[in-house]
């Protein structure tokens, strides 16, 4: 935003398309993903990583990558690249405070399934409803062909993150 209250183009003057603009533009919304979710982790008295993996276990239900997979403590240690201990620290943190249950597999006790609690989703969705409503209406502003190329773009950025962790040489 510029002063005036309105969005200012990133490095006006230069190709908004380029490789310098898109740069700035996402590391701005990351910026601000960042400062909501700690927001968040401070309003409920959690750590930043606790809601990274608060945001992993929902995504694990949803995400077709991962083919509906429940999330599980090594799951989550390899996603957000934590020790065994931080992990366990960061779960038991989660129970306790009621986002998480933990839930044996069914078919295999041994194996435990992380699994967001309903009324901290139901906490979450209030909590960042005002976000939802924003990302809404930023969309609103777009053509579907328009949001098919975002989506698109946002997919491909997604996969070559994944890349860089896996192989970051």
């Amino acid at each position: 935003m510029s002063g005036s209250g309105t969005p200012s183009t990133p490095l006006q003057g230069h190709d908004p398309t380029g490789l310098q603009s898109f740069a700035v533009l996402l590391r701005r919304m990351n910026g601000e993903f960042n400062r909501i979710a700690h927001d968040f982790a401070q309003s409920q008295g959690l750590h930043l990583t606790d809601v990274q993996a608060l945001i992993a276990i929902l995504d694990a239900d949803s995400d077709p990558e991962a083919g509906g997979e429940p999330m599980t403590p090594g799951r989550l240690r390899k996603q957000l690249n934590l020790t065994s201990g931080a992990v366990t620290a960061c779960v038991d943190r989660l129970e306790r405070a009621g986002h998480i249950r933990r839930v044996r597999a069914v078919d295999d006790r041994r194996v435990v399934h992380l699994q967001y609690a309903e009324a901290a989703r139901s906490l979450a969705r209030d909590y960042f409803r005002p976000l939802a409503r924003s990302t809404d209406a930023a969309r609103g502003r777009f053509t579907p062909e328009e949001l098919l190329v975002i989506a698109r773009f946002l997919t491909e950025m997604n996969r070559e993150l994944d890349l860089l962790r896996r192989d970051p040489g």
